[in-house]
């Protein structure tokens, strides 16, 4: 008890991080749209997923995932028209963190499309999960 009287500070970070770890878990669970790496994964080869990765040109060229189709965001209600074909597949969502890609969700549910998934963490969390890239054009 004595420790804790000394470092109330250390364990009151504690707590609040343990918290907020919490709080994400809780959050994270609630939406099912949000999928890891692993989990997308899982999703292409079992279901035959379809990937779109909605980032510019350059961010692409950079490094995107394999198989994964380009339309940026900028453009992708105008081209949606091109994932027709996909509508009865799921349409895993990607950019570079995940918030484009949330948008475009967004953009597709407004579509029409039901089976939707957004990676969450984007290409960055999909690369530190030791996934592959690709710099192959299109």
């Amino acid at each position: 008890m004595e420790f804790l009287q000394q470092n109330w500070y250390w364990a009151a970070l504690a707590a609040a991080s343990g918290a907020w770890l919490l709080f994400d878990l809780a959050r994270s669970q609630g939406d099912k749209s949000q999928l890891s790496p692993v989990e997308a994964t899982l999703l292409i080869n079992r279901e035959d997923a379809q990937l779109v990765d909605v980032r510019d040109q350059g961010e692409f060229a950079g490094g995107h995932i394999p198989n994964a189709r380009h339309i940026p965001l900028a453009e992708l209600e105008r081209r949606s028209g091109e994932l027709e074909k996909f509508k009865d597949r799921p349409i895993i969502l990607c950019c570079a963190a995940g918030n484009r890609s949330a948008a475009a969700l967004a953009t597709l549910k407004k579509a029409g499309f039901e089976k939707l998934f957004n990676l969450r963490g984007g290409v960055a969390e999909w690369e530190k999960a030791g996934q592959p890239l690709s710099r192959k054009r299109k």
